[in-house]
């Protein structure tokens, strides 16, 4: 016979646990969700991306500005020209923007190390002096050195037109007819022509962007291309542009041939046409590179 002590006590109550079908039912949930929410944050982090872009093209199209007001409204060159005998080039390559030839050579120092060329050239003075403001935030190629991943220094380029290969247009026939700026006023509209822009990992190489201007006066869409130099799409298919007015924004290709696709890790190729007859997007950067002399 139980004693009263046993009879009062509580009856046990079972644990309660999830079942197996609980359980998948909750993960597929999560999981559910997690799909919904990951474009939207995709597009958040991207949109981030394309904010600090375009803070970087500020910040250096404001360094370009004032280096201009502070020498007589004359311009730093796009690029250097070593080795071009009808210029003085070892003087006149100093007063490029930058010397880095980018490619994925370790044992090419300009490539990683921001000290070794850029904090020498004449727009350094008049930046923020933020290693960053030379990269687009979304490009994510690196070399690796000694063991150790080191990010590029460089993925912004200026417009080839806007200062030249040391002043000229580095004698391309196609580009004899067009204008290369040496001063700020002979801009002309300024809102409308670039002077910075992102390039592809696999495509920036020199200092300078030069548009094929083919086809542009007189007006043939049938002669348009790309010689070697491809933007950057790293925005969600747009590329981040600075403008001589100050002014910075995003431009969408809309071609697939603007937009061919990356090769990670690939050293840039130098002079090598690709037709692209009738593409809206080389319209586009002929109309903002230059104009006839």
């Amino acid at each position: 016979m139980n004693s009263a002590n046993e009879r009062s006590k509580p009856a046990k109550t079972e644990a309660l646990a999830f079942t197996l079908i609980e359980l998948l039912v909750v993960i597929a949930i999560i999981a559910i969700l997690a799909a919904l929410l990951l474009p939207a944050l995709i597009r958040a982090k991207m949109k981030a991306q394309g904010v600090q872009c375009m803070n970087n093209h500020r910040q250096l199209a404001l360094a370009w500005r004032m280096y201009a007001d502070d020498n007589n409204d004359v311009l730093v060159y796009a690029s250097d020209d070593p080795g071009d005998p009808y210029v003085n080039w070892q003087v006149l390559d100093q007063y490029s923007w930058t010397l880095t030839h980018m490619d994925f050579d370790p044992n090419n120092q300009g490539n990683w190390d921001i000290n070794y060329d850029i904090v020498k050239r004449p727009l350094w003075p008049y930046t923020s002096k933020q290693p960053a403001i030379y990269r687009c935030p979304s490009d994510k190629s690196y070399l690796t050195v000694n063991g150790e991943q080191k990010p590029r220094v460089r993925s912004m380029s200026m417009n080839l037109y806007v200062g030249g290969f040391d002043g000229t247009d580095g004698n391309w026939p196609w580009a004899e007819p067009f204008h290369v700026y040496a001063k700020l006023p002979e801009i002309n509209p300024p809102s409308n022509i670039f002077v910075f822009l992102d390039m592809r990992e696999d495509s920036v190489n020199w200092g300078n962007f030069m548009t094929y201007m083919a086809g542009y006066s007189p007006t043939d869409p049938s002669q348009y291309g790309f010689d070697g130099d491809f933007p950057g799409m790293y925005h969600h298919l747009a590329c981040g542009f600075s403008f001589a007015d100050g002014h910075s924004e995003l431009k969408r290709w809309r071609d697939p041939r603007t937009m061919p696709p990356l090769t990670i890790g690939a050293n840039p190729l130098f002079d090598q046409f690709s037709q692209s007859p009738s593409n809206v997007d080389v319209a586009w950067l002929q109309d903002h590179s230059t104009r006839l002399k």
